[in-house]
């Protein structure tokens, strides 16, 4: 592995209010994920060791909360860990023991430095198996003349995004041999805690009143309480050997700690074998080898309709799902821009299972319950993504198989489907009915929707003309000639329709109308939604128009991290997103800044000017985020004012996907002439 991206040394890892910021992520592809902090403490309902799906494809639980570790130098206790009980009260403080800190690719390691004594300290996860581990390696004694690590280990059974009340749960605990306890919390689910090196011992106490700061910023319920259900011990009598502890729904087929760590260290340098770090024409490689990484840990195993397994897309960690329009715009930048083409046909045959009356799912449940179809731009992103995985991989079988899917997307859409959508005269299409959301600024707050756009938006009609083009492309490729023209027509009188979102022909300034035909007329709010017909592959619009409209969205809209959603000058605009559920829900589209724009943007200002250095610095911005609150990935959000604190997710997969996709895009482009 290269030299790590995201490195702190004391002047980070000893200062409490810094140490807590910053969080790590792993993940497993079985929807599973473990996530934590710098400083050792838990600051989230969602941080934990293993986080995982039990019943359902998403019904994650938390199952291991922590381990908290103490070195014993001589008989005095030194914690490595750190907890937080009020706002004000931290004990222990772990975190000013620890020397530095840094990701290996995406898993996170500890340097500890007591008295002469150093250890490095290291948390990582099983591939496609429900399992994580802990391990500590002595790097020197010092002059110590004993040395012993002991770990408590914390266990819940709540769902991920509950918490939970002291006495919730009741387990049994059943020692398999001195290194492995089987904890069963009913006769379906047990959980299997070991020890590599050493031995383990059950106990039993509640554990109460952890306090979890940035639930409180977030107006949710801040506390939290786990079960200390057993103590781990280790001797540290050995420079560079691995000891630890594990936990997982199953006990690992092997128990050798190095092994177990090398397969994962190895795995990393599997996705990076198509990244070649000694390209003259590569810039900035330790950042897109972090964002390959990071792609990694958005993609999982879902159980299909047939019965077998699949891929998809999980939007966002660590409280999303897999949604169908996050999956479908993230799925380029994921796949394809990381060599997992085949996987990327994969997710499109899993989704066209899930196409009903031209429509494909905006959300599935976590648990129980019927996929919900409420958005207009999913199966229109579908179709972008079966585009350029088809750019990528021109496979006509895969493509044959696909086209009666997305040939009924087309039907449905131009004929009409569920929440009114339907081909206008004007050859523009048209949503909404009722207090449905369907595009992506879909925030609904009980039964008032922030940002409704019923009419024709801009985004959905760029996408709309792209697609046309695209079928006809298809068409053409599997030889269907009639079909072929049929697009083109739809295409042609598509293209006529967008010229009314141009503000400039009505004798306005600036770029496109956000929606036309709504229920109040034109909406000439000033959103990035134009952008779209821009960064697609076919300009929807005059390049002269073109160039005015990213003047407006460069003017008013475009900032480091992302793009706004609405502009300062707004009346409805939002400069920060905090506080409850209500506060931050109605500022979501208001204003705040949504980093998967940027590579769109990025996109778009290539397109019209071919400058490659220009384009490229658009996105070095969230390069330098990469070090920032989930570390070596991208947020989904940040305030609309400056200095643009990360909100939302810390880990979102369009913003990583689109960031990647933009980077190789204009990159490919450029080399290409």
């Amino acid at each position: 592995m290269a030299e790590s991206l995201v490195r702190f040394g004391r002047a980070i890892c000893g200062d409490w209010h810094q140490a807590k910021q910053y969080e790590w992520y792993l993940s497993n592809a079985m929807g599973g994920y473990a996530s934590g902090t710098l400083a050792g403490c838990l600051t989230r309902r969602y941080h934990g060791l293993l986080i995982q799906p039990l019943n359902q494809v998403l019904d994650r639980h938390l199952l291991w909360a922590k381990a908290d570790a103490t070195l014993w130098l001589d008989g005095q206790a030194f914690p490595l860990f750190s907890n937080a009980w009020s706002e004000h009260t931290i004990e222990p403080s772990g975190y000013i023991n620890i020397e530095s800190f840094h990701l290996d690719g995406r898993l996170p390691v500890w340097h500890f430095a007591i008295q002469g004594v150093r250890l490095e300290y290291r948390i990582w996860m099983s591939r496609s198996q429900a399992l994580s581990w802990v391990g500590v390696k002595l790097l020197d004694k010092g002059n110590a003349k004993e040395l012993k690590l002991t770990w408590d280990l914390l266990i819940n059974y709540r769902d991920h995004h509950s918490q939970m009340n002291h006495d919730g749960f009741i387990v049994n605990t059943k020692i398999i041999h001195p290194q492995q306890l089987q904890i069963a919390y009913n006769e379906q689910q047990q959980l299997v805690l070991g020890c590599c090196g050493g031995e383990i011992q059950p106990e039993s106490q509640w554990i109460k009143h952890f306090y979890l700061e940035t639930e409180q910023q977030r107006g949710l319920a801040s506390y939290d309480n786990h079960l200390k259900i057993a103590k781990a011990t280790v001797l540290l009598n050995e420079n560079d050997r691995w000891l630890g502890v594990y936990g997982g729904l199953e006990a690992p087929e092997c128990d050798d700690i190095q092994l177990s760590l090398s397969h994962a260290q190895q795995y990393q340098k599997h996705l990076l074998h198509n990244n070649d770090e000694n390209d003259p024409h590569t810039i900035n490689p330790r950042a897109i080898n972090a964002l390959i990484l990071a792609a990694d840990d958005f993609i999982f195993k879902r159980l299909l309709p047939d019965g077998r397994e699949g891929y998809s897309i999980i939007a966002g960690y660590p409280w999303f799902g897999d949604w169908g329009r996050d999956t479908m715009i993230a799925l380029p930048g994921l796949t394809l821009g990381t060599g997992k083409t085949d996987m990327a046909w994969d997710i499109l045959r899993s989704y066209a299972l899930f196409i009903d009356r031209g429509m494909l799912p905006n959300m599935f449940p976590e648990s129980d319950g019927e996929a919900r179809y409420n958005t207009v731009d999913a199966a229109l992103w579908y179709i972008v993504a079966t585009y350029h995985t088809y750019c990528s991989q021109a496979n006509k079988t895969q493509l044959q198989h696909l086209f009666p899917a997305l040939a009924s997307i087309i039907t449905h859409y131009t004929q009409g489907t569920r929440y009114g959508i339907k081909l206008d005269d004007d050859g523009l299409l048209m949503a909404g009915e009722n207090k449905e959301q369907l595009t992506w600024m879909d925030a609904k707050i009980g039964d008032w929707v922030v940002t409704p756009r019923h009419g024709k938006p801009v985004e959905v009609n760029a996408l709309w003309y792209n697609v046309l083009n695209m079928m006809a492309f298809f068409a053409e490729q599997l030889d269907e000639p009639e079909k072929q023209v049929r697009y083109q027509k739809l295409a042609q009188h598509c293209y006529q329709g967008m010229q009314r979102f141009v503000r400039s022909k009505e004798g306005l300034e600036g770029g496109l109308y956000d929606v036309l035909d709504g229920p109040q007329g034109n909406d000439a709010s000033i959103r990035p939604n134009q952008l779209f017909a821009l960064s697609l592959p076919w300009l929807c619009i005059e390049p002269d128009q073109a160039e005015q409209v990213l003047s407006e969205i460069k003017q008013h809209l475009l900032t480091s991290y992302g793009l706004r959603s609405l502009a300062p000058s707004d009346p409805a605009y939002r400069p920060v997103y905090q506080g409850g559920v209500q506060s931050r829900d109605s500022a979501y589209h208001q204003g705040t800044v949504w980093g998967w724009l940027l590579g769109h943007f990025a996109m778009a200002d290539y397109q019209l000017y071919h400058n490659q250095a220009q384009a490229l610095s658009y996105l070095s911005p969230l390069f330098d985020h990469l070090q920032d609150a989930g570390l070596g990935s991208l947020s989904e959000i940040f305030d609309a004012d400056p200095p643009h604190h990360a909100r939302g997710t810390p880990l979102q997969a369009w913003t990583v996907a689109c960031t990647l996709q933009a980077w190789q895009h204009i990159h490919n482009k450029a080399l290409i002439g």
